[in-house]
């Protein structure tokens, strides 16, 4: 019987160096960022339908977790000067340097558009924030996607096809949740169809994205990241399925509903947040298996050389 093979490198050492980021910082920083954005494209649609207590919600929500998200990456940075140094160029090539101008042109339009909304002071420079917020929201939900595929880490790298879908849908479903957990349940209708888009969204896209990449995607499913990523789809199903039984009328009570809408809002985001750390734990675990890499690399490597030799 021939041994299996053990995947391992000159030295011992690994094929590549896992990233360093802190787990809670830079999942904090994905999960805050994606509830930034989707929260400042709910308050500009329930700007535009008449619904005033979601739209405080949503863009209080995008301007306190922008804030928190850009805290959270300066403290892995170790220092502010280091972010303010990013902004010293603009490499379009850069996903790092796109997402630094980008968010730094966000954040000061979320935090305006919160301010008017709670003070009910300069609607109207109100009102050109929101939508100024609302325009650059994708980039800020999207971007760290771009970001962590344009590594070498094999279960982010292989994934990037579907990755943004995946951190869209999450963002989607942690800014409905928002909405549901804490805007009137009269004006929630936008909060949750958001959600349920969401869902649709991340859940389709994460199967694919197994299907295709096969072994790579295999810390997705062991270890650390698995169990985030399966706490995170139960959460998620949870939470669409309380979403839609929230719908005034399809309960007993109002009270009912409220609770429901409450706890399917806090599950919804819950599952957004475990899905972030699933994402970060599953790729560092590929990093430091050396068949995450080897083994792909020989795949392609087979598949060339068959095709020339037909």
């Amino acid at each position: 019987m021939v041994p299996r093979p053990e995947f391992t490198s000159y030295y011992g050492r690994p094929v590549l160096n896992a990233p360093v980021w802190q787990p809670l910082e830079i999942a904090g920083y994905f999960f805050l960022g994606g509830l930034a954005g989707g929260s400042s494209l709910l308050a500009a649609g329930a700007d535009l339908t008449g619904r005033p207590g979601l739209s405080r919600v949503a863009k209080t929500g995008a301007a306190a977790a922008i804030s928190l998200s850009m805290a959270a990456l300066v403290k892995d940075l170790g220092r502010p000067a280091r972010f303010l140094n990013m902004l010293r160029v603009f490499k379009v090539t850069s996903p790092m340097s796109v997402g630094t101008w980008v968010v730094s042109g966000y954040a000061p339009c979320a935090g305006v558009a919160a301010l008017s909304a709670l003070t009910g002071r300069l609607p109207r420079t109100g009102a050109a924030a929101t939508a100024s917020a609302a325009l650059l929201a994708p980039a800020v939900a999207s971007y760290t996607a771009a970001l962590i595929c344009d590594t070498a880490v094999p279960a982010w790298h292989e994934a990037y096809p579907e990755m943004p879908f995946k951190f869209i849908g999450s963002a989607s479903m942690a800014a409905g949740g928002l909405g549901l957990l804490s805007a009137p349940l009269a004006e929630a209708a936008p909060a949750r169809n958001l959600a349920l888009l969401g869902y649709a969204i991340e859940a389709p896209a994460f199967e694919w994205m197994r299907h295709r990449t096969g072994l790579t995607a295999e810390p997705y499913s062991q270890g650390r990241g698995g169990k985030y990523m399966r706490a995170g789809q139960v959460l998620a199903a949870l939470g669409a399925a309380g979403g839609l039984f929230s719908t005034p009328g399809l309960l007993p009570s109002r009270r009912a509903s409220r609770l429901v809408a409450g706890v399917s809002g806090a599950a919804l985001m819950a599952a957004s947040a475990s899905t972030r750390l699933g994402i970060f734990h599953a790729g560092t675990a590929s990093a430091a298996d050396p068949k995450y890499t080897v083994v792909p690399q020989r795949e392609r490597v087979s598949e060339r050389e068959a095709a020339l030799s037909r």
